[in-house]
């Protein structure tokens, strides 16, 4: 059995560090190309990168146990609703509500899906002006350390990465990613302090719980915590890991 991550956006596989400290096991933190890494150019959207992903995973082999968070999330559960012979035995997400039919995409986003404000958004975050990646993630929980690696890996690339993803996800997943029950047993994380201006903590509620009811999915809050609750509390994420396998079967 491998457990297999896929950090999201704008991340690096940094990210799980933590947290596959303290799992025992084999395990690997994908990277998704473009972030750190180059981007082949058929890679154009979410679709290619939930192939690509769905391809690694065949690569690896075996029973997986996969574990995606923000993009990485979203790709995670197209791969177990849309690609029946890639073998998974179980799932995690944390970004679940971005597939329920009301959702809306939240300020950044949109502002990233736009042209040119996007571009003009990630370039000024590259040139430190407002911030950096690593500064401006500080307050949902980024660590000073992954901060640094995401820095280092941001370049032109990623941001043409970043926008392809969020420009081919409009108005939302559930319009052309349609999400019915899952026949591999998921979990649904929904850390209580993963809030953004902008957004409404009930919506946020109400629409996990859908998705996961829809899914066939479990879900499980994470008081205290926010986006990055990996980070926040590694040993809490670990444990939650583990007990939910020990269902799995």
């Amino acid at each position: 059995m491998t457990t297999v991550f896929v950090h999201g956006v704008p991340e690096t596989p940094a990210l799980w560090d933590a947290v596959r400290r303290l799992l025992p096991g084999d395990s690997v933190a994908l990277r998704l190309p473009g972030f750190g890494s180059p981007r082949p150019p058929e890679l154009t959207g979410k679709d290619a990168y939930a192939g690509w992903l769905a391809a690694e995973l065949e690569r690896i082999g075996g029973d997986i146990d996969l574990v995606g968070h923000d993009w990485g999330g979203h790709l995670a559960m197209r791969v177990v609703s849309a690609f029946p012979a890639v073998r998974v035995r179980s799932w995690v997400s944390d970004v679940a509500y971005g597939w329920h039919p009301d959702y809306r995409w939240h300020p950044i986003a949109t502002m990233w899906q736009k042209s040119p404000d996007g571009e003009q958004s990630l370039a000024a975050i590259r040139a430190g002006e407002p911030g950096t990646f690593g500064r401006l993630l500080g307050p949902r929980g980024m660590t000073a350390e992954v901060g640094a690696d995401i820095d280092a890996a941001h370049d032109a690339t990623m941001d043409a990465a970043i926008l392809a993803l969020y420009r081919s996800a409009w108005p939302n997943f559930h319009h052309d990613w349609k999400l019915g029950p899952v026949g591999v047993p998921g979990l649904v994380l929904v850390p209580t302090g993963d809030v953004l201006d902008g957004v409404d903590p009930e919506a946020v509620r109400t629409q996990n719980e859908e998705v996961a009811r829809t899914a066939g999915a479990r879900l499980r809050t994470l008081d205290g915590v926010g986006h990055y609750w990996m980070l926040q509390d590694p040993e809490r994420a670990a444990d939650t890991l583990r007990a939910f396998w020990a269902t799995a079967g």
